[in-house]
């Protein structure tokens, strides 16, 4: 893309040179987000048209140009706000603004309805993830991703077992109970997120200590809210830090290693074709398809399997160059043009803003606070131990109190660090599944 001031000096060189198009196109290089500012206009006064008229289009094109117009939008707004824009801010005000929206009635119903809609109908936050997964896990020096998945094993464990003790005795000085801050705020906070880990946790304690299920997932969900807003803050709190420190990040690279060891050992283009660049995304689309398998098959999470077979993939060599260099260009285009569009979509369809609001007790909020800062404080300190950049590591393990893939993508994106996509998912997924696990075994025993 040619810069506003490339086609102003192209100007100046001839004065005789007319003024069209050359000023046009400066206008059109000046965006929102990624929508050039004209078509930015004319995609507000048309979805405006729509609602005014009584009738939004629930085609899949609509859906699109309404989450790209709403998410940038949002985005734009917290990258502008003084003295927050490089702590995450845009990440967090794509996710949560929607949310006290959507609860205070301020969105349009149809946009509402369309939005709710789609985002569950579609569920195209798995393609993102897929994608991204894929096509990091691919873009990846095969030795740095052996490497890293064995060694954020111990940060990773390490952080759970100091964040659970120092968060559970925060919330028993503080009057909550060493068991209930456990079971219903400390545990629910690790346990990746809402599907796969308030619901399955508060089925078991519905089962165990014979409540209402719902009952349960209210008293749940409050806290997985809470303890991913605060993991999003501190993400961008460490991308602040890193800009500041640059020898204790990696930037996206998690293993700390000299600087010929992380040459590729493959030749991949850095300009695949298009053919090659569609290859490469069916191929991230058939990974989850198989993972959705193994699921169908085995009870794996979906985005498990397809992680672990996308390592084994790249790990054996089992794909090509060309189709490693189109993975890398379809994770760029997820990670640049559908972030913030996904994260609109959460807000609006998958964060109930009541249930934030319901635990804004200053107990509750300090306790949470203490455990996350423990997470990322001992992620950071152990990461440096074994070798691998410390803020980066503090990211990855900060993504095991977020709100599973959601928690994920809205704290890599706040660091600026979507690269670490497969070892979120580690930190999310599995951590989630053995907190999960465990907490149902012990407690069936005991009680």
């Amino acid at each position: 893309m040619e810069s506003p001031a490339h086609y102003k000096a192209q100007h100046s060189k001839r004065s005789d040179r007319p003024k069209w198009p050359y000023l046009w196109w400066v206008i059109m290089d000046i965006r929102v987000g990624i929508i050039p500012l004209p078509v930015y206009l004319v995609l507000v006064a048309t979805i405006a048209t729509f609602i005014i008229t009584g009738k939004l289009p629930s085609e899949i094109s609509v859906a699109i140009a309404v989450l790209a117009l709403c998410g940038f939008t949002c985005a734009e707004l917290g990258k502008r706000l003084p003295g927050l824009q490089k702590f995450g801010a845009a990440a967090i005000v794509a996710t949560f603004l929607p949310s006290f929206l959507a609860y205070r009635h301020l969105l349009p119903h149809k946009v509402l309805a369309m939005v709710d809609s789609f985002t569950h109908a579609s569920n195209f936050m798995y393609l993102f993830i897929a994608s991204i997964i894929v096509g990091s896990v691919f873009s990846m020096d095969r030795r740095i991703l052996i490497r890293g998945f064995v060694r954020i094993v111990v940060p990773l464990g390490v952080g759970a077992l100091v964040a659970a003790s120092v968060g559970t005795l925060t919330g028993t000085l503080l009057g909550l109970g060493w068991q209930h801050t456990l079971l219903f705020i400390i545990l629910p906070m690790m346990a990746g997120g809402v599907g796969e880990g308030a619901i399955p946790l508060s089925m078991g304690y519905a089962e165990i200590f014979h409540l209402s299920q719902g009952q349960v997932f209210a008293q749940l969900l409050p806290a997985i809210m809470i303890s991913s807003l605060t993991a999003i803050l501190l993400a961008g709190l460490l991308n602040w830090l890193g800009e500041r420190r640059p020898h204790w990040t990696g930037n996206g690279v998690l293993e700390r290693q000299p600087a010929p060891l992380l040459e590729s050992e493959d030749h991949v283009p850095a300009h695949p074709d298009s053919a090659t660049i569609a290859g490469a995304a069916l191929t991230a689309i058939t990974l989850y398809l198989v993972g959705l398998l193994c699921h169908r098959l085995f009870s794996l999470p979906a985005p498990v399997a397809m992680l672990f077979i996308a390592v084994l993939v790249k790990v054996c060599r089992l794909i090509s160059p060309s189709i490693q260099g189109g993975a890398r260009v379809v994770y760029q285009f997820f990670s640049t043009a559908v972030t913030y569009p996904l994260l609109f979509a959460i807000g609006t369809a998958m964060t109930p803003w009541s249930a934030l609001m319901s635990a804004l007790t200053i107990p509750v909020i300090i306790t949470i606070v203490c455990t996350v800062l423990t997470l990322v404080a001992t992620g950071f300190i152990v990461g440096r131990a074994v070798n691998l950049h410390p803020i980066d590591t503090a990211i990855v393990t900060a993504c095991h109190s977020g709100q599973g893939g959601t928690g994920d993508v809205a704290i890599l994106t706040a660091s600026n660090r979507m690269s670490l996509m497969p070892f979120a998912q580690i930190a999310t997924r599995i951590g989630g599944a053995i907190t999960v696990t465990g907490t149902l075994i012990v407690l069936t025993r005991l009680h």
